[in-house]
């Protein structure tokens, strides 16, 4: 479908590390004959932290953890999670109108939206299993 994560079959989110982790943020990514939508599982963030630009044909989702107070003055009896930063980039093809790219947070779940441009045709190929 896509190489270097793109959205309209191009690729779907490379990714970049923060504080040398190796966490990716995983992503859903649903067609419908208006757009491509793409769904992150992120709880315990805010919107405001959360950073979406396009540049060029890319467009990239970020999420720059703030800074925490400290928890070793604190007695915690187990901690287990914690927010990590991350960046996913995705490449944008024609058929995706970047003008009209929008986005919501809602319940844990960071949403955006990837209009379909009128009349743009999304390649379609079948692939043969060898």
């Amino acid at each position: 479908m896509m190489h270097h994560h793109s959205c309209g079959p191009k690729s779907w989110g490379r990714h970049k590390h923060w504080h040398g982790g190796h966490f990716r943020i995983p992503v859903n990514v649903l067609k419908t004959d208006e757009s491509y939508e793409l769904f992150f599982a992120t709880p315990g963030r805010k919107k405001e932290d959360f950073k979406i630009s396009v540049q060029g044909d890319e467009l990239t989702i970020s999420y720059k953890r703030p800074k925490q107070e400290d928890t070793e003055d604190q007695n915690w009896v187990r901690y287990e999670y914690r927010l990590v930063s991350f960046e996913r980039t995705f490449q944008i093809d024609d058929t995706v109108d970047p003008a009209n790219i929008s986005a919501k947070y809602e319940d844990g779940v960071l949403q955006v939206t990837l209009p379909i441009k009128p009349g743009s045709i999304v390649p379609s190929q079948d692939i043969l299993i060898a």
